[in-house]
């Protein structure tokens, strides 16, 4: 049986307490929120943290809510709140429907979404769902806080723009009024990482498209996004011959590598195949269908 190697360990009491434990031991040390990528990481020896600084106490970066026009997660939240919160299923459909297919209810009631967004793993979920709403992140250090664009979050798979000193703690996302999504995944098996998924938001007013978004996971598209589909939709009606269009351009944005989960144009047809599918469903659902 694989076991981690020794490590220190403090729980934290406050953001400003971890951000201050985190300045005192440097690069040795790590957050510990949900545990579900981490600590599988040290049981294989890949990650080595000398400090774990434990998070699950800090109320401030839990809760969901409405703050002006925007939707607020904390850092801290399940992904199974996320699943049952009314208050994002009213605005966007496309939380309820990834969150179905991310893992199993074990993983969603410990798994969080601030240490999912820091993974940062290229076939992650909820960073294919942030992209394509446009969300924001909030990230704090001892200096105060920054807000950042999630397409300009990751710096590559298993990289952040986070510096080791400071501390995710919200996803911001814009509320868009008549706004439909829908997200799509296939997979080897239930719960398992994507072999590709897709999702997307569409706003359509007067006929045309008005506003739109694209998501993508797994098949390396840059900042898991597709903006060249997205601008091309703009102003367009959501004809299926216009959705197919943007669809085969978001397959363009992909540059998918061949593994045991397929080869890489199969997985660059189920980019096109699902984008089409979630723009599809997503236009439907801002004109009411």
């Amino acid at each position: 049986m694989q076991t981690p190697a020794p490590t220190d360990y403090v729980r934290a009491t406050s953001v400003a307490n971890a951000i201050a434990l985190l300045e005192e031991h440097g690069e040795e040390a790590r957050l510990l929120a949900g545990g579900h990528s981490l600590l599988p990481m040290m049981k294989l020896r890949v990650a080595r943290p000398e400090m774990l600084i434990d998070i699950n106490d800090l109320d401030e970066l839990r809760g969901i809510k409405v703050e002006g026009d925007e939707l607020v997660i904390g850092a801290m939240v399940t992904h199974n709140e996320v699943l049952e919160s009314p208050v994002l299923a009213e605005h966007y459909a496309i939380f309820r429907e990834a969150e179905k297919v991310i893992a199993d209810p074990l993983v969603r009631n410990r798994g969080t979404v601030g240490g999912s967004m820091c993974q940062a793993d290229p076939s992650e979920d909820l960073s294919a769902v942030g992209s394509a709403l446009k969300a924001s992140v909030v990230i704090q250090g001892s200096s105060g806080s920054r807000t950042v664009p999630l397409r300009e979050f990751h710096d590559g798979p298993y990289t952040t723009v986070v510096e080791p000193n400071e501390i995710l703690t919200q996803v911001r996302v814009p509320i868009r009024p008549g706004a439909g999504s829908a997200y799509e995944k296939v997979e080897r098996r239930v719960g398992d990482w994507a072999v590709c998924a897709a999702g997307s938001f569409v706003v359509v007013s007067g006929g045309v498209v008005t506003d739109c978004g694209i998501g993508l996971t797994a098949v390396s598209a840059e900042h898991f996004c597709a903006p060249e589909a997205e601008a091309f939709l703009i102003g367009k009606a959501p004809t299926d011959e216009n959705l197919r269009e943007a669809a085969n351009l978001a397959a363009a944005a992909t540059d998918p590598s061949s593994d045991q989960r397929g080869p890489a144009d199969y997985k660059r047809h189920l980019a096109g195949e699902l984008t089409f599918r979630a723009l599809k469903r997503s236009a439907a659902a801002s004109q009411g269908a």
